[in-house]
Protein backbone atom coordinates (compact mmCIF):
# COMPACT_ATOMS: atom_id res chain seq x y z
CA UNK A 1 0.00 0.00 0.00
CA UNK A 2 2.89 2.69 0.72
CA UNK A 3 4.29 1.54 -2.71
CA UNK A 4 1.27 2.51 -4.81
CA UNK A 5 0.39 6.00 -2.16
CA UNK A 6 4.10 7.08 -3.00
CA UNK A 7 3.92 6.33 -7.04
CA UNK A 8 0.63 8.00 -6.98
CA UNK A 9 2.37 11.24 -5.33
CA UNK A 10 5.19 11.11 -7.63
CA UNK A 11 3.05 10.66 -10.66
CA UNK A 12 0.88 13.63 -9.27
CA UNK A 13 3.78 15.84 -8.89
CA UNK A 14 4.66 15.14 -12.10
CA UNK A 15 1.32 15.87 -13.51
CA UNK A 16 1.25 19.18 -11.87
CA UNK A 17 4.80 20.14 -12.47
CA UNK A 18 3.58 22.67 -15.78
CA UNK A 19 1.59 24.45 -13.18
CA UNK A 20 4.05 24.87 -10.45
CA UNK A 21 5.92 28.04 -12.08
CA UNK A 22 4.23 31.52 -10.64
CA UNK A 23 6.49 33.57 -12.90
CA UNK A 24 7.42 33.37 -16.70
CA UNK A 25 10.86 31.76 -17.36
CA UNK A 26 13.71 33.97 -17.65
CA UNK A 27 16.07 31.75 -19.89
CA UNK A 28 14.92 30.49 -23.55
CA UNK A 29 16.42 27.04 -24.17
CA UNK A 30 16.52 24.83 -27.29
CA UNK A 31 17.35 21.46 -26.80
CA UNK A 32 19.13 19.70 -30.15
CA UNK A 33 18.14 16.18 -30.56
CA UNK A 34 17.15 13.68 -33.06
CA UNK A 35 19.82 11.18 -34.06
CA UNK A 36 21.92 9.41 -31.28
CA UNK A 37 24.13 6.02 -32.33
CA UNK A 38 23.98 4.70 -29.04
CA UNK A 39 21.64 6.44 -27.08
CA UNK A 40 17.97 6.78 -26.85
CA UNK A 41 17.23 10.41 -27.80
CA UNK A 42 13.13 9.94 -27.37
CA UNK A 43 14.00 9.31 -24.01
CA UNK A 44 16.78 11.98 -23.08
CA UNK A 45 15.06 14.88 -24.81
CA UNK A 46 11.77 14.64 -22.62
CA UNK A 47 13.53 14.35 -19.87
CA UNK A 48 15.86 17.11 -20.17
CA UNK A 49 13.13 19.18 -21.13
CA UNK A 50 11.28 18.63 -17.92
CA UNK A 51 14.03 18.16 -15.72
CA UNK A 52 14.92 22.28 -17.15
CA UNK A 53 11.60 23.45 -17.00
CA UNK A 54 11.04 22.21 -13.20
CA UNK A 55 13.53 25.01 -12.51
CA UNK A 56 11.39 27.34 -13.28
CA UNK A 57 14.34 29.32 -15.07
CA UNK A 58 13.97 27.79 -18.52
CA UNK A 59 11.08 28.03 -21.37
CA UNK A 60 12.14 25.15 -23.65
CA UNK A 61 11.81 24.59 -27.59
CA UNK A 62 13.00 21.45 -29.04
CA UNK A 63 14.94 21.20 -32.68
CA UNK A 64 14.43 17.58 -34.09
CA UNK A 65 17.19 17.03 -36.96
CA UNK A 66 15.77 14.35 -39.47
CA UNK A 67 16.42 10.74 -39.20
CA UNK A 68 19.97 9.17 -40.08
CA UNK A 69 20.87 9.67 -43.65
CA UNK A 70 18.26 11.96 -45.06
CA UNK A 71 18.51 15.36 -46.15
CA UNK A 72 19.99 17.76 -43.65
CA UNK A 73 19.58 20.76 -45.31
CA UNK A 74 16.38 21.50 -44.24
CA UNK A 75 18.21 21.74 -40.21
CA UNK A 76 18.53 25.22 -39.82
CA UNK A 77 17.72 26.50 -35.89
CA UNK A 78 17.70 30.14 -34.64
CA UNK A 79 20.24 29.81 -32.27
CA UNK A 80 20.36 33.34 -31.88
CA UNK A 81 16.81 33.48 -30.45
CA UNK A 82 17.68 31.42 -27.69
CA UNK A 83 19.78 31.99 -24.37
CA UNK A 84 21.06 28.14 -23.99
CA UNK A 85 21.61 25.36 -26.35
CA UNK A 86 21.67 21.96 -25.25
CA UNK A 87 23.17 19.24 -26.97
CA UNK A 88 21.31 15.63 -26.49
CA UNK A 89 23.20 14.68 -30.37
CA UNK A 90 25.24 12.60 -32.00
CA UNK A 91 24.69 12.03 -35.93
CA UNK A 92 25.55 13.29 -39.28
CA UNK A 93 26.47 16.52 -39.98
CA UNK A 94 24.43 19.57 -39.97
CA UNK A 95 24.58 21.79 -43.03
CA UNK A 96 27.34 24.31 -43.05
CA UNK A 97 24.78 27.62 -42.76
CA UNK A 98 23.91 25.83 -39.13
CA UNK A 99 27.26 24.91 -38.16
CA UNK A 100 28.33 29.00 -38.61
CA UNK A 101 25.18 30.00 -36.78
CA UNK A 102 26.18 27.76 -33.91
CA UNK A 103 29.54 29.27 -33.66
CA UNK A 104 28.56 32.44 -33.80
CA UNK A 105 25.43 31.92 -31.33
CA UNK A 106 28.61 31.05 -28.68
CA UNK A 107 30.93 33.13 -29.78
CA UNK A 108 28.67 35.78 -29.21
CA UNK A 109 27.89 34.98 -25.64
CA UNK A 110 25.28 31.75 -25.88
CA UNK A 111 25.38 29.80 -23.19
CA UNK A 112 25.63 25.52 -24.13
CA UNK A 113 24.89 22.29 -22.48
CA UNK A 114 27.12 19.24 -23.52
CA UNK A 115 25.13 15.92 -22.67
CA UNK A 116 26.72 13.41 -22.42
CA UNK A 117 26.98 11.27 -26.04
CA UNK A 118 27.07 15.05 -27.42
CA UNK A 119 30.50 15.26 -27.41
CA UNK A 120 30.66 12.56 -29.67
CA UNK A 121 29.93 13.83 -32.74
CA UNK A 122 32.05 15.91 -35.65
CA UNK A 123 35.40 15.14 -34.62
CA UNK A 124 36.80 16.98 -37.86
CA UNK A 125 34.74 20.21 -36.89
CA UNK A 126 37.47 22.34 -35.30
CA UNK A 127 35.30 24.78 -33.87
CA UNK A 128 32.72 22.37 -32.26
CA UNK A 129 36.11 20.24 -30.97
CA UNK A 130 36.90 23.83 -29.23
CA UNK A 131 33.93 24.45 -27.47
CA UNK A 132 33.03 20.86 -26.09
CA UNK A 133 36.81 21.01 -24.96
CA UNK A 134 36.87 16.95 -25.03
CA UNK A 135 35.58 14.35 -27.00
CA UNK A 136 35.41 10.62 -27.94
CA UNK A 137 34.93 8.03 -30.68
CA UNK A 138 34.59 9.49 -34.19
CA UNK A 139 38.15 7.91 -34.89
CA UNK A 140 39.41 11.07 -32.49
CA UNK A 141 43.45 9.81 -31.27
CA UNK A 142 46.30 11.74 -30.67
CA UNK A 143 45.93 14.39 -33.35
CA UNK A 144 42.66 15.90 -31.70
CA UNK A 145 44.52 16.99 -28.89
CA UNK A 146 45.32 15.51 -25.33
CA UNK A 147 43.81 13.05 -23.03
CA UNK A 148 43.24 15.51 -19.73
CA UNK A 149 43.03 13.74 -16.52
CA UNK A 150 44.00 14.17 -12.51
CA UNK A 151 47.00 12.44 -10.62
CA UNK A 152 46.24 12.39 -7.55
CA UNK A 153 45.92 16.54 -7.48
CA UNK A 154 48.08 16.98 -10.16
CA UNK A 155 46.61 17.85 -13.83
CA UNK A 156 47.54 16.00 -16.66
CA UNK A 157 47.56 16.87 -20.04
CA UNK A 158 48.81 13.64 -21.84
CA UNK A 159 49.73 13.39 -26.00
CA UNK A 160 50.56 9.50 -26.02
CA UNK A 161 48.88 7.98 -28.85
CA UNK A 162 45.78 6.26 -29.08
CA UNK A 163 41.94 6.35 -29.02
CA UNK A 164 39.78 8.97 -28.44
CA UNK A 165 36.66 7.75 -25.66
CA UNK A 166 35.83 4.52 -24.26
CA UNK A 167 34.35 2.83 -21.18
CA UNK A 168 33.86 -0.20 -19.30
CA UNK A 169 30.53 -1.63 -17.90
CA UNK A 170 28.55 0.71 -16.35
CA UNK A 171 28.50 1.00 -12.67
CA UNK A 172 27.45 3.10 -9.44
CA UNK A 173 30.98 5.51 -9.03
CA UNK A 174 32.23 8.41 -6.90
CA UNK A 175 32.04 11.64 -7.70
CA UNK A 176 34.91 13.90 -6.70
CA UNK A 177 35.01 18.07 -6.18
CA UNK A 178 37.99 20.02 -7.40
CA UNK A 179 36.69 23.03 -7.49
CA UNK A 180 34.21 23.72 -4.62
CA UNK A 181 34.20 27.65 -5.27
CA UNK A 182 32.58 27.50 -8.97
CA UNK A 183 28.89 28.79 -9.06
CA UNK A 184 27.77 25.41 -10.19
CA UNK A 185 29.91 23.36 -7.64
CA UNK A 186 29.23 25.73 -4.42
CA UNK A 187 27.54 23.73 -1.53
CA UNK A 188 27.86 20.41 -3.01
CA UNK A 189 29.63 17.75 -1.30
CA UNK A 190 32.89 17.21 -1.58
CA UNK A 191 32.21 13.58 -3.24
CA UNK A 192 29.09 11.83 -3.73
CA UNK A 193 27.89 8.90 -5.41
CA UNK A 194 26.39 8.78 -8.56
CA UNK A 195 23.85 6.29 -9.49
CA UNK A 196 24.88 3.37 -12.30
CA UNK A 197 26.26 5.06 -15.21
CA UNK A 198 28.81 4.89 -18.33
CA UNK A 199 31.91 6.35 -16.91
CA UNK A 200 33.72 8.05 -19.83
CA UNK A 201 37.00 8.30 -20.43
CA UNK A 202 39.89 8.40 -22.58
CA UNK A 203 38.25 11.65 -23.74
CA UNK A 204 40.82 14.08 -25.90
CA UNK A 205 40.50 17.21 -27.66
CA UNK A 206 41.99 20.96 -27.58
CA UNK A 207 41.24 21.12 -24.03
CA UNK A 208 41.36 25.07 -23.76
CA UNK A 209 39.95 27.38 -21.57
CA UNK A 210 38.21 24.66 -19.58
CA UNK A 211 38.05 24.45 -15.90
CA UNK A 212 37.70 20.70 -14.33
CA UNK A 213 35.11 20.77 -11.66
CA UNK A 214 34.59 17.36 -10.47
CA UNK A 215 36.12 13.60 -11.52
CA UNK A 216 35.15 10.09 -10.86
CA UNK A 217 38.00 7.29 -10.63
CA UNK A 218 37.91 4.52 -13.58
CA UNK A 219 38.56 1.77 -11.34
CA UNK A 220 40.49 -1.05 -13.67
CA UNK A 221 38.22 -3.31 -11.72
CA UNK A 222 35.61 -2.34 -14.11
CA UNK A 223 37.76 -1.65 -17.21
CA UNK A 224 39.08 1.88 -16.83
CA UNK A 225 41.66 3.74 -16.86
CA UNK A 226 43.03 4.23 -13.41
CA UNK A 227 43.50 7.89 -13.83
CA UNK A 228 40.58 10.17 -12.37
CA UNK A 229 38.59 11.55 -15.55
CA UNK A 230 36.71 14.47 -15.60
CA UNK A 231 32.90 14.38 -15.75
CA UNK A 232 32.10 17.79 -15.36
CA UNK A 233 33.51 21.20 -16.64
CA UNK A 234 33.40 24.11 -18.38
CA UNK A 235 34.62 26.15 -21.12
CA UNK A 236 34.49 29.49 -22.93
CA UNK A 237 34.35 30.28 -26.10
CA UNK A 238 34.17 33.43 -27.31
CA UNK A 239 32.24 35.09 -24.95
CA UNK A 240 29.84 31.87 -24.89
CA UNK A 241 29.82 29.47 -21.48
CA UNK A 242 29.49 26.00 -22.03
CA UNK A 243 28.89 23.03 -19.36
CA UNK A 244 29.88 19.85 -20.43
CA UNK A 245 28.66 16.73 -18.69
CA UNK A 246 29.68 13.12 -19.19
CA UNK A 247 26.99 11.60 -16.79
CA UNK A 248 23.73 10.27 -18.09
CA UNK A 249 23.63 7.58 -20.47
CA UNK A 250 20.14 6.64 -21.41
CA UNK A 251 20.42 3.43 -23.71
CA UNK A 252 17.88 1.18 -25.03
CA UNK A 253 14.37 1.58 -23.49
CA UNK A 254 13.96 0.24 -20.51
CA UNK A 255 11.38 0.64 -17.16
CA UNK A 256 14.22 2.62 -15.21
CA UNK A 257 16.82 4.96 -16.42
CA UNK A 258 19.18 5.23 -13.20
CA UNK A 259 21.79 7.40 -14.65
CA UNK A 260 19.16 10.28 -15.12
CA UNK A 261 17.65 9.25 -12.03
CA UNK A 262 20.46 10.15 -9.93
CA UNK A 263 20.05 13.77 -7.83
CA UNK A 264 23.30 14.59 -8.24
CA UNK A 265 23.10 14.50 -12.31
CA UNK A 266 19.73 16.08 -12.10
CA UNK A 267 20.94 18.83 -9.93
CA UNK A 268 24.61 19.31 -11.18
CA UNK A 269 22.24 19.62 -15.11
CA UNK A 270 20.17 22.80 -13.53
CA UNK A 271 22.52 24.28 -12.20
CA UNK A 272 25.28 23.95 -15.39
CA UNK A 273 22.33 25.65 -17.01
CA UNK A 274 21.62 28.33 -15.34
CA UNK A 275 25.12 29.15 -15.06
CA UNK A 276 25.94 28.85 -18.71
CA UNK A 277 23.11 31.16 -19.62
CA UNK A 278 23.52 33.51 -17.35
CA UNK A 279 26.88 33.34 -15.56
CA UNK A 280 25.52 32.67 -11.95
CA UNK A 281 24.05 30.26 -10.20
CA UNK A 282 20.37 30.83 -8.11
CA UNK A 283 19.78 27.74 -7.35
CA UNK A 284 19.59 25.77 -3.52
CA UNK A 285 21.37 22.86 -3.61
CA UNK A 286 18.64 20.32 -2.81
CA UNK A 287 18.46 18.59 0.89
CA UNK A 288 17.91 14.95 -0.77
CA UNK A 289 21.44 14.84 -2.40
CA UNK A 290 23.45 11.99 -2.39
CA UNK A 291 27.20 11.73 -0.22
CA UNK A 292 30.39 9.96 -0.21
CA UNK A 293 28.57 6.60 0.63
CA UNK A 294 25.03 5.82 -0.75
CA UNK A 295 22.94 7.39 -4.37
CA UNK A 296 20.13 9.14 -4.20
CA UNK A 297 17.91 8.64 -7.01
CA UNK A 298 14.72 10.71 -8.03
CA UNK A 299 11.64 9.04 -9.68
CA UNK A 300 10.03 11.16 -11.61
CA UNK A 301 13.26 12.65 -11.91
CA UNK A 302 12.88 15.43 -9.29
CA UNK A 303 12.67 15.69 -5.44
CA UNK A 304 10.16 14.16 -3.32
CA UNK A 305 8.30 15.93 -1.54
CA UNK A 306 7.28 16.33 2.18
CA UNK A 307 4.31 13.82 2.27
CA UNK A 308 6.16 11.67 -0.36
CA UNK A 309 8.55 10.95 2.33
CA UNK A 310 6.10 10.63 5.10
CA UNK A 311 4.21 8.14 2.61
CA UNK A 312 7.27 6.05 3.39
CA UNK A 313 7.52 5.84 7.42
Amino acid sequence: MKKIILSMIILAGVVGLMSSCKEEAKYKALIVTGQNTAHDWTVSAPVLKQILESTCLFSIQTATTPEKGADMSSFTPEFSKFDLVVLDYDGDAWPEPTKSAFVEFVKNGGGVVVYHAANNPFPDWKEFNEITALGGWGNRNENSGPYVYYRKDSLIRDNAPGRGGSHGPQHEYLVETRNAEHPIMKGLPASWMHTKDELYQQLRGPAENMDILATAYADTTFKGTGRDEPVLFTVTYGKGRIFHTVLGHVGKKTDKYPAIECAGFITTLQRGAEWAASGEVSQEVPVEFPNSASTVEWPGYKPLKNEAVAALD
